[in-house]
């Protein structure tokens, strides 16, 4: 039983190994960075892609949602203009019946529902039925 005992004890004294344990491992270091990489910035990269995408397809007659709720339709698109703006714009009617207009930072539009063609699909299975 003492024998035992003392076998307890001279286990307890044992040095941690050099170099910090698990995390303190250059190889465990750049694992986690390559994973923080491929959860983080790739999909960020990539949702700036789309929405760069999203911004040079703005055309006339596009309902579009800026991203603090206002919908409606282009009805121009300008270009860098002022000295004072240094972004794209656009000009949007938000009411058809006072022919309402604001300006907004292209850059400001959430959501872009492009213009249907007159002959597109979905009318015509209407008019079938």
């Amino acid at each position: 039983m003492l024998f035992a005992l003392m076998t307890l004890l001279a286990e307890g004294d044992q040095q941690a190994p050099p170099g910090g344990g698990l995390f303190g491992s250059p190889i465990m270091i750049l694992m986690i960075m390559m994973a923080a990489f491929f959860i983080f910035i790739l999909p960020m990269r990539r949702q700036q892609k789309q929405q760069r995408e999203l911004m040079s397809g703005i055309k006339r007659n596009d309902k579009v949602i800026t991203s603090s709720g206002i919908i409606g339709i282009v009805v121009d698109v300008r270009e860098k203009k002022d000295d004072d703006i240094k972004e794209d714009e656009i000009i949007i009617r938000v009411d058809e019946n006072s022919n309402t207009r604001i300006r907004v930072l292209k850059s400001s539009v959430a959501r872009v529902f492009p213009v249907q063609p007159a002959g597109s699909g979905n009318d015509s299975a209407e008019k079938k039925s």
